[in-house]
């Protein structure tokens, strides 16, 4: 790809919690990166990914939803999202098709409306509603400030995404790729494995557990039978919550781990050896030095 004919740059992905910014970015590469979960806050890094294609190079950033802090971790999350602004090139703002604007919202607001850089607002999950509800809820974001671009899509059905690459070509600089044209992550495949792991005890206990959960990966090795062995540790915060997390005679501890394994095989195209403990960790997320141990270090934001 010749420099003066392509296109490069980042693209940040914004907004609260839940509105589907992992699970769009997972259409749009085509590849499981970031976790994804009915609960808010799932995304607690800062995510890079890579889309290339003949036009160029985009790299997306998901975010940890914007929120009100209440823990380290929660200050983590918010500097995390507040911060990947700075570096990018288009800010794409995700919303769901309500008829208010929420706090939540408006705290998005604050950090992208004298934004130098265009912002293409994205209606997600356009799949639950009637199409005629769309210009009002276009209407109710523009009397907030404008947008360089609106764009209705539905990430989970895949619906609009072709126009949406299209419009952030639009904004991107021409420049030379950032990465190689096989890449589609940045993210140490460790990382990615505890953080496969962390959703199938989020998807497993539904609301039995709140987000007081780390995974900690103690051992990745690959033997020469293309097994690779991993062992981790499920970090809680109590010990009635260990015990919903093994569950009856290790049955929910089970299930958990053969979930994470049929993905994590997916990732690493071979076969994995998963080995899960559970420890306690009382009140983790209000630690400096454990939220930093469990890899989130407010430092590298």
């Amino acid at each position: 790809m010749m420099e003066d004919s392509t296109k490069s740059g980042i693209a940040a992905l914004i907004g609260r919690p839940n509105v589907g910014k992992s699970t769009l970015m997972n259409h749009l590469i085509g590849q499981k990166i970031a976790i994804t979960s009915r609960k808010p806050q799932t995304t607690r890094n800062k995510i890079q990914t890579v889309y290339t294609e003949e036009r160029g190079q985009i790299i997306f950033m998901d975010t940890p939803g914007i929120h009100r802090a209440k823990n380290k971790l929660g200050e983590y999350m918010v500097t995390a999202a507040a911060k990947t602004l700075d570096d990018a090139d288009v800010i794409l703002w995700l919303v769901e098709p309500t008829d208010h604007i929420g706090s939540m919202d408006e705290q998005v607001i604050k950090l992208i409306k004298h934004a130098k850089v265009p912002v293409i607002l994205v209606i997600n999950k356009v799949d639950r509603i009637k199409k005629d509800m769309i210009p009002d809820i276009i209407r109710l974001y523009e009397r907030e400030m404008q947008y360089d671009d609106i764009i209705a899509v539905s990430a989970l059905q895949g619906r609009n995404l072709d126009t949406l690459i299209d419009a952030i070509f639009r904004y991107l600089p021409y420049g030379p790729l950032y990465y190689d044209e096989d890449t589609i992550t940045d993210q140490p495949v460790k990382q990615i494995v505890s953080e496969l792991i962390r959703e199938k005890v989020l998807r497993c206990l539904g609301e039995e557990v709140p987000h007081g959960v780390a995974v900690t990966i103690e051992k990745m090795e690959e033997r020469g039978n293309g097994v690779t062995d991993i062992e981790a540790v499920i970090i809680c915060e109590k010990e009635s919550h260990k015990g919903m997390i093994i569950g009856k005679k290790g049955a929910k501890l089970k299930e958990i781990g053969s979930l994470a394994r049929a993905d994590i095989e997916d990732l690493i195209e071979g076969k994995a050896n998963l080995q899960l403990w559970v420890k306690v960790r009382n009140r983790w997320r209000d630690s400096d030095v454990l939220v930093k141990n469990y890899g989130y270090d407010i430092k590298k934001v």
